[in-house]
């Protein structure tokens, strides 16, 4: 794999992910008794709640910040996801964005409707460096509840993979100081050629920034 460096001119608000021509791979973090089932069966058990709220991530690294490599107590799997480009559109395409922002919303009230209706929702937190150091650009956190949920367990996942070791491994080289021997093992997380305006009611955007063709 390719060693992964923050690009100076990154934009703020994009989704960098590894994706083939039909999938999109994201990560999750759970407790043993539902991560090692899921990788085993390459799909959610029955017991994996398909009427709560759940958070995809196509960061690796954000994956590792939330769950502190894989050792916080519940989150000691770390699951990468493949799923359909296709579920991950129609969710990217039905969500909302999980805070207001003034100026981007018409106003408050309609934002809480927007936010009550929508069974998906977004939030951009700082991506993260291989010492997990918050970066100057965005990562994508992708809320799933009620129809998406369930459509993302039973109709999008492709694959579901145990990485822990790689989190174990990749952890390993960042304290011994391999920076660039973890970067190596890092996915390949690169633009997600999104269709245009997929994002356009999730971006953020001020007046002074300049609007990007997609990638």
């Amino acid at each position: 794999m390719e060693e992964r460096k923050p690009a100076i001119d990154e934009p703020k608000y994009r989704i960098r992910a590894l994706h083939t021509d039909r999938t999109v791979t994201v990560y999750q973090a759970y407790r043993p008794e539902i991560g090692l089932p899921a990788a085993r069966e390459g799909r959610f058990p029955a017991t994996w709640k398909r009427d709560r709220m759940t958070w995809i991530k196509p960061s690796f690294l954000w994956m590792m910040y939330r769950s502190g490599w894989g050792t916080k107590e519940g989150q000691e799997t770390v699951l990468a996801v493949e799923i359909t480009r296709e579920g991950f559109e129609w969710a990217l395409r039905n969500a909302c964005l999980s805070h207001y922002e003034r100026g981007f919303h018409p106003d408050q009230a309609s934002w809480k409707r927007q936010l009550r209706e929508a069974p998906t929702r977004v939030q951009w937190d700082p991506e993260r460096d291989p010492q997990l150091r918050a970066l100057p650009y965005r990562s994508l956190q992708l809320g799933l509840s009620g129809e998406a949920s369930r459509r993302y367990a039973d109709e999008w996942t492709v694959s579901v993979s145990d990485v822990t070791p790689l989190a174990h491994d990749v952890r390993g080289l960042v304290r011994s100081g391999d920076l660039e021997g973890a970067r190596r093992l890092l996915p390949n997380e690169e633009p997600y050629p999104e269709p245009a305006g997929l994002l356009d009611h999730l971006r953020v955007r001020r007046a002074q920034e300049p609007r990007r063709p997609p990638p």
